[in-house]
C-alpha cells in the first residue's frame, strides 16, 4: 500500500522562507481594485432564491458577485453629482 502525500492546509506557510517571500509577490488570480470592491452588503434570500441566482450565474460563465454587481450597477446607475 502506498502513503498518501501530506496535505498542505489552507494557510500552510512554504517550508523554505525564500518561496514564502516570493510568493508575496506573485499576481493574485483576481487583480481587483480593491477601492472599487471595498463595501460589503449582506442580504437575507430563501434557499430556493439563493439556488436560483448560484445557477444563473454558472450559466453564464460569471460569479454570483460579478453577476450583482453588473445588476446593481445596472438598476442603480451613477448620477452626476452622487457621492462616491
Amino acid at each position: 500500500m502506498t502513503a498518501s502525500p501530506p496535505k498542505r492546509g489552507f494557510a500552510t506557510r512554504p517550508g523554505d522562507p525564500e518561496t514564502w517571500i516570493k510568493a508575496a509577490d506573485a499576481t493574485p488570480v483576481r487583480a481587483a481594485d480593491p477601492a472599487v470592491y471595498s463595501a460589503r452588503l449582506t442580504i437575507d434570500v430563501t434557499p430556493d432564491q439563493r439556488a436560483r441566482i448560484k445557477i444563473a450565474a454558472f450559466g453564464r460563465g460569471v460569479t454570483v458577485a460579478d453577476m450583482l454587481r453588473e445588476l446593481l450597477a445596472r438598476e442603480f446607475p451613477q448620477r452626476t453629482g452622487d457621492a462616491t
